[in-house]
């Protein structure tokens, strides 16, 4: 696919096809890197991607401390 580079105030900007975002799994914000001759986006990774699943192979055993309730779990929280 082709596309022109449209100018956006002092930058310049590119028009992508839904379709194209789709396809790629693109949402709202994305990640681009420059490389020789090429721009690459890529989607952007949440900061805690895959901690849950790393956790869960060292079981509850393995945590420092056993879960604890505080003042604020006993008085103020209210489900």
């Amino acid at each position: 696919m082709r596309a022109r580079l449209i100018q956006i105030g002092n930058s310049r900007g590119l028009r992508l096809a839904k379709p194209l975002l789709e396809e790629a799994g693109l949402a709202d914000e994305v990640e681009i890197r420059a490389e020789a001759g090429a721009l690459i986006i890529t989607a952007v990774q949440s900061p805690r991607a895959g901690w849950a699943e790393a956790a869960a192979k060292h079981g509850a055993s393995k945590l420092i401390d056993p879960p604890s309730n505080t003042k604020f779990d006993e008085e103020e929280w209210t489900w």
